[in-house]
């Protein structure tokens, strides 16, 4: 297993994200299943154990906490996040801090994280004086190092992260969403201010665990390392990453997971042009040529217009409706395809000349609106 640091903190390059442990059939954590697998994660190296607030309707710390009752401290890294959601006032950031202590049965956390930033989570975030905050909680040993875990565009995430001097933090990354939220561009900004990366999403939620045909036969033909190795390997070449968080669900997740990292290997010369080429074929399956520019918006009926070619696109890019589905749906309603009144307003807008209205028609057959 290869060992990074953040600050002081070595760190295993594999991390544990107890996001989607095992379930039974009353959807609580298999405890028995989920042990076995944290188990052996641990016996082959992984130290970096990652959960939140809100993981499993707030499950995920109280299994965590019970399962590292069964180790020694000093050999795991836990992090955990304060839920920006929850939390309005610098009374609740204590109370909540404390109440996942308890949860984990710890007397600190080595990495804690303000969850899921975004604009408007920030805005709250200095309204409460965060920086006395965390400083108050390094001061008395309840921390180790503070970051935050990050959703909204680069514009933000350059202003969060010019803004504290942070110890690390948190940001999706994978070989297709190098320009999605921070992006290539927020590792190497990171780069620059010398903070390290802890990557989530970097198998996209298991879309590149399982690739198409063709795209699998490509990488077959170069090395005999499974779909998401491909993956996993590509962020681990960054050496700004600190850990890749991996939520695995069954034991052979871990499996494949551990001998990805065993004797971790970096990508070089042609693996990097094979996932250039890989990238090209998913972005061929795309439907509606949208760039995200936003020029369209705001819709002035409401209509989320590049998130719904989003959604659409990713059903065909990556060959799963059932995942696009779930996606259209988070949405909302006031947002969806269906609102769209065929004002036509938008397309003098569009520099990619997209017939809007029409488009969104076939967003809204395709998930039977």
């Amino acid at each position: 297993m290869e060992y990074r640091k953040i600050k002081k903190t070595d760190v295993s390059l594999l991390g544990f994200g107890c996001m989607r442990l095992p379930v039974n059939s009353e959807d609580k954590i298999d405890r028995a299943e989920a042990f076995r697998m944290l188990d052996y994660a641990y016996d082959h190296g992984v130290t970096y154990y990652d959960t939140a607030y809100p993981y499993h309707n707030g499950e995920s710390e109280l299994v965590l906490g019970e399962w590292l009752k069964t180790k020694d401290r000093k050999s795991v890294v836990v992090a955990t996040k304060l839920p920006m959601w929850k939390v309005k006032t610098q009374k609740e950031f204590y109370d909540t801090f404390h109440e996942q202590l308890g949860k984990l049965q710890l007397d600190f956390v080595d990495n804690y994280l303000f969850h899921s930033l975004d604009k408007e989570k920030w805005e709250l975030m200095k309204a409460c004086d965060f920086a006395s905050f965390a400083q108050d909680l390094k001061d008395r040993g309840l921390i180790t190092n503070i970051g935050f875990s990050f959703h909204d565009d680069y514009e933000v995430f350059e202003e969060i992260l010019k803004a504290y001097p942070w110890d690390f933090c948190q940001i999706q990354l994978n070989y297709m969403d190098t320009g999605y939220q921070a992006g290539i561009k927020g590792v190497e900004l990171a780069r620059t201010f010398g903070i390290k990366l802890v990557i989530m999403e970097p198998v996209k939620g298991g879309l590149l665990a399982e690739v198409p045909e063709d795209i699998h036969e490509l990488f077959k033909a170069a090395h005999n390392w499974s779909d998401a190795s491909w993956a996993l390997r590509w962020v681990g070449s960054f050496d700004q990453v600190a850990t890749i968080l991996s939520g695995m669900s069954t034991y052979s997740q871990v499996e494949d997971n551990i001998n990805t990292f065993d004797r971790f290997t970096p990508l070089e010369g042609d693996d990097y042009d094979i996932i250039d080429k890989a990238a090209k074929l998913f972005l061929a399956r795309t439907q509606v040529p949208c760039t995200r520019c936003r020029y369209c918006m705001p819709c002035p009926f409401g209509v989320d217009i590049p998130g719904n070619f989003r959604v659409y696109n990713s059903a065909f890019i990556f060959g799963n409706k059932k995942r696009a589905q779930g996606s259209y749906g988070f949405l909302g309603d006031e947002k969806k395809a269906s609102v769209c009144t065929a004002c036509a307003s938008c397309v003098s807008k569009c520099p990619q000349h997209i017939n809007i209205p029409e488009e969104l028609v076939k967003v809204k057959e395709y998930f039977h609106e």
